[in-house]
């Protein structure tokens, strides 16, 4: 009966313990005040992927405690309004909706390529840190690729002023806010957006001659300039 009661207490401190190790951090709707910029006078779709939608970080820290982060709503939510701000008009696509059912100058695709993020005990500091690499993906009003940037953004929150879970919400809010900040100030200059409400890009010549040539060129290219860019905007993924 002893051992029976020993047993009992040990496997409910060990649950008690395990479910200790263990945070989940929901991001609320963060909001972004309304910036002061003249709207860019371009006609945009935000197209929600599914997987920016319902992203969701699972990490183990030094072996010991689980850390479950949900971004995906906040973000959609989060990119929604800041476009919103931008931009004459947005209309927000859904996965399953079709672009070709909507009018438009150009589409906007965000993704999450990255995310990480440092615990106290991680960086040896009293913050927590959040890194999160956006991508953004353009494309004209027929569906041809007009732009492809890379948004890295970062997010410290003091572990004093919060606890363990609301400083990292705070830190990932903030590092959301760092990356609109770079999109309001460079999104235009990088991407050339604003062009797109002349219409669709132009189709490439197909000169025979000149596509041969261009083939040998790029085969005798090193391997560590070929892919760097894309014809018709910025392609910057080998950074």
């Amino acid at each position: 009966m002893i051992d029976r009661l020993r047993f009992a207490s040990i496997a409910g401190l060990a649950a008690i313990t395990m479910a200790g190790c263990s945070s989940t951090v929901t991001m609320e709707m963060p909001t972004i005040p309304e910036p002061r910029i003249e709207k860019i006078p371009v006609d945009v779709a935000v197209r929600i992927p599914a997987e920016f939608q319902n992203f969701v970080h699972v990490e183990e820290v030094l072996g010991k405690s689980t850390w479950t982060i949900d971004l995906g709503r906040s973000n959609a939510n989060f990119f929604t309004q800041l476009f919103g701000h931008m931009f004459d008009s947005v209309v927000v696509l859904g996965p399953e909706d079709d672009p070709r059912d909507y009018q438009f100058d150009a589409l906007i695709e965000p993704e999450i390529e990255g995310f990480e993020f440092a615990t106290p005990e991680q960086s040896q500091s009293d913050a927590f840190a959040v890194w999160i690499r956006y991508r953004m993906s353009i494309f004209d009003s027929v569906g041809n690729r007009a732009s492809s940037w890379t948004v890295n953004a970062y997010g410290k929150a003091q572990k004093e002023e919060l606890g363990g879970g609301d400083s990292l919400k705070r830190a990932a809010i903030l590092a959301m806010r760092d990356a609109a900040a770079l999109i309001i100030m460079q999104m235009e200059k990088v991407t050339n957006i604003r062009q797109l409400a002349d219409g669709p890009l132009a189709p490439e010549p197909a000169d025979t001659e000149t596509l041969q040539a261009d083939a040998e060129q790029e085969s005798e290219a090193p391997a560590s300039v070929i892919g760097i860019f894309a014809i018709g905007g910025i392609d910057d993924a080998a950074e």
